[in-house]
Formats: C-alpha cells, structure tokens, sequence
C-alpha cells in the first residue's frame, strides 16, 4: 500500500512586463499657482504681481471627447512607452493643458509703460492695475502643450485583495518627467495687434504617482495625479522679436487615461 500527500497552496502566475510597449489617452483637469508675469518690449518692460489664471475643459459630450476631429479640444494626454525592466518603464508624451489668464482681476504692477498716448503709460511701484480687455488677454489655449519624458516604476499590487489572475491585475506606477513647453499663446496687449502662435518657451518638470487597472492582458484604466513646475522665460506675444513675456508656475493635473500595453 502507497500513500501519496498533495501540498496545495496559491499559485499567481506571473505577469511579465519587461520587453513591452504601452500607450495611452486620456483627459485633464488642472489648476496652476498664482505667477509673475514680466513683459518686455521697445516702449515697456513691466511685472504684473501674483497673477491668477484656470483651465478650461470642454463641457462633456460623446463628439467632443471621442470625435475624430475633436481630439485637441479637451484638454488631452497622449504617451507612448516600453517596458525597459519588469517594473520601470520610459515614456514620452504631450500634456496638452490650457491656460486662461482670468479676466478683469486686479493684480499690482511694477515697471514703465510708454506706448505714445496710451490710457496706461506711466511707472509703476506696486499699484494695483485691473486686467480688462485693453489691458491684457493672455491665455496658452491650444494649449500649454508640456511635452515631456517620464521615467515610472510600475507594480501589481493585485495580492493586496487577494486577487491571483493572469487577465485582471491592480498596479501602482509612480515616477517622474522633464520636458519642454511649446505653448499656443494668444495674447493681446494693451490695445496692440491680437498675436496667437506656439513657440517653445520653456522647460517643465514633473513627478506624479497613478492606480492602474489592467483587464483582459492588454488593456488599461488609469487614473493618475500629477504635480509639476513650469518656467517660461521666452513666451512669444506678438510678431516684433524684441516683444516677449516670461513667467513661472506650479500646476497640479488629474487625469482619466484608457489604454493598452502589448509586445511587439
């Protein structure tokens, strides 16, 4: 007579990453820091104090989000990336954020201002100036445009619910990104000719952290927080080159991304 005696315990097999591309696209919604925005030109070279501005994400409809030729309306992330160890991946991608500079508030102004006979000419410690249509429009609308490197660390976490499924997992992915910002400004200033064109103006940096849901192998949802600072020293505000802006600001960004990852 034999006995035999089975030990049985939890298997996961095991999900392999490394080798991998992913892409993804997805939605924004962010908020900026108060930013000091200096003007330079031939009749005047002013700072507007701590300067509030919003995005402006498009109200939700099926055409606008989903639309062929919508894409760039919302404010919109797109990323494509490899798997170039089990849990590290490198990326690069468009933020694509809108910046409004609101309308109509009152800042304080440093500087001078001599414009022939314009309504603001003077010099300035410190006054406090409102932002009204023949004074300022400023916004980076089409858009802000980060355009940005990110290096993440990607982890399933799926045993912390207990689940052990080769189709279904839970991961953390949290890092880092460095970029340049190549922004559409449209920009009118005291009373000049509206100017509205990208330019690369600056460098942005990033780190963020995110919850991905990965379903049937290959596809994802992911809902991400991001937190950078971007700086700005050469924003273009109309066509004479001695003309230029500059200013820097802290962002926070939330996004819904849906997306795939597969190997070639």
């Amino acid at each position: 007579m034999s006995i035999a005696v089975f030990s049985q315990e939890d298997t996961q097999k095991k999900v392999v990453n490394k080798g991998k591309f992913f892409v993804y696209w997805g939605w924004n919604w962010s908020s900026y820091s108060g930013s000091d925005i200096h003007f330079k030109g031939n009749n005047y070279d002013f700072t507007l104090r701590d300067v509030q501005a919003q995005d402006t994400p498009s109200k939700f409809s099926f055409s606008k989000y989903f639309g062929i030729t919508n894409l760039t309306k919302p404010q919109t992330n797109a990323r494509i990336g490899y798997f170039f160890k089990e849990n590290y991946t490198i990326s690069i991608g468009v933020d694509h954020m809108k910046y409004v500079v609101n309308n109509d508030q009152f800042v304080n102004i440093d500087g001078e201002i001599s414009l022939g006979n314009n309504t603001y000419n003077g010099v300035y410690t410190g006054q406090e100036v409102q932002l009204t249509e023949d004074f300022l429009r400023l916004e980076h609308t089409d858009g802000l445009n980060y355009i940005n490197v990110q290096l993440y660390r990607f982890d399933d976490i799926s045993r912390w619910f207990g689940l052990y499924s080769e189709s279904f997992q839970i991961n953390l992915t949290e890092g880092f990104g460095a970029g340049i910002l190549y922004p559409k400004t449209d920009t009118t200033l005291l009373g000049q000719e509206r100017h509205d064109d990208y330019h690369i103006s600056g460098f942005g940096l990033s780190a963020g952290a995110g919850l991905n849901i990965t379903f049937l192998k290959h596809f994802f949802i992911q809902a991400d927080l991001k937190a950078g600072y971007i700086n700005m020293p050469n924003v273009k505000i109309s066509t004479n080159a001695s003309d230029s802006a500059s200013q820097d600001f802290f962002f926070l960004q939330n996004n819904i991304l849906i997306g795939g990852k597969f190997r070639l």
